[in-house]
């Protein structure tokens, strides 16, 4: 589930914090990179849990109507194409996520108010009266409505976006990107998806669970050569007056060029100054890019950088 340029992001905030504090432990510093991802992972499973508790209200107020004392036709004729949509009910029976809620005591019950108030905000939408008001029932139908509930509907409630940060510092800054991973595994999901229907593992394999070990310590390890390097391609700046965070970013970067034959160094660069999009002023993102761009040629020329691998070796 947790893509490389996540990991990046996460190993760039924890070796932020790192450098900040007084007492370094690498070993400590490894936990808190690892649970930050831990908790990405349960923001996976809560949220994928979000949506029946969603539909169980919506199922209560059909039922407050039906039991009124003078009940409309509409009360007792409900449209219940909502309550009944078949991936909702895949997902209050999936065992792995069942399994994984409980185990993590992962529970929506103490937000009520949350769910009324994204229950208003769906039947309010254009989304699902459309849907609603679709005479044809169909798995992909149903599936598709789903997709544009967490991402026209949950992905923008402010008021969730409160209730997350009361219980983690973490789960704001990664709502976007595991509504994203949602959406992946409801297209997974299919008519004949049962019970043990698999959801997606917190890493996509062993190797990217060394990668976010390897680049964590090898940045830190080598700190005064990948410093060096930084200095001696900015000469022209001050390095004490270049922003922390471009530091970090670019040391990343040349960590990747360095110990890890089997990326390209096209794709390391890329992806940081993708990255500095987001950490940096636009200013600062030109300024890494010319560095990391000098610092690569120069690696090469010297022939510094040893890639393996198909399409990799002379790069």
């Amino acid at each position: 589930m947790i893509s490389r340029r996540i990991i990046r992001t996460k190993v760039l905030q924890v070796l932020y914090a790192y450098y900040s504090t007084d007492e370094k432990s690498i070993n400590n510093t490894e936990k808190e990179l690892f649970f930050c991802i831990h908790k990405a992972y349960d923001l996976y499973h809560y949220l994928l849990a979000l949506v029946p508790e969603i539909a169980d209200y919506a199922e209560g107020r059909i039922e407050i109507r039906r039991n009124k004392h003078q009940p409309t036709h509409e009360d007792l004729n409900p449209n219940t194409k909502f309550i009944t949509n078949q991936v909702i009910q895949q997902l209050r029976n999936n065992n792995k996520l069942n399994t994984y809620v409980d185990q993590k005591k992962l529970s929506w019950k103490d937000h009520p108010e949350l769910i009324k108030e994204l229950y208003l905000m769906m039947i309010e939408s254009d989304i699902y009266e459309e849907y609603m008001a679709d005479k044809n029932r169909s798995y992909l139908n149903d599936r598709k409505f789903i997709e544009k509930l967490f991402n026209k509907i949950i992905l923008i409630s402010e008021d969730l976006y409160m209730v997350l940060e009361e219980q983690s510092i973490y789960w704001n800054d990664d709502v976007e990107f595991v509504i994203s991973m949602i959406s992946k595994t409801l297209r997974r999901f299919n008519e004949l998806s049962d019970s043990e229907q698999s959801l997606m593992p917190m890493f996509k394999d062993q190797e990217d669970r060394d990668f976010t070990k390897d680049l964590l310590r090898k940045s830190i390890i080598n700190h005064d050569e990948l410093r060096e390097l930084i200095k001696e391609h900015s000469r022209n700046w001050d390095v004490e007056r270049i922003a922390f965070m471009d530091i970090l970013i670019m040391q990343l970067a040349i960590t990747e060029f360095l110990y890890f034959p089997t990326i390209p160094t096209k794709v390391s660069l890329n992806e940081y100054i993708e990255l500095s999009k987001f950490y940096s002023t636009e200013k600062s993102r030109n300024f890494i890019n010319g560095i990391l761009d000098k610092t690569l040629k120069d690696l090469k020329r010297t022939e510094k950088i040893s890639k393996e691998g198909r399409g990799l070796i002379g790069e």
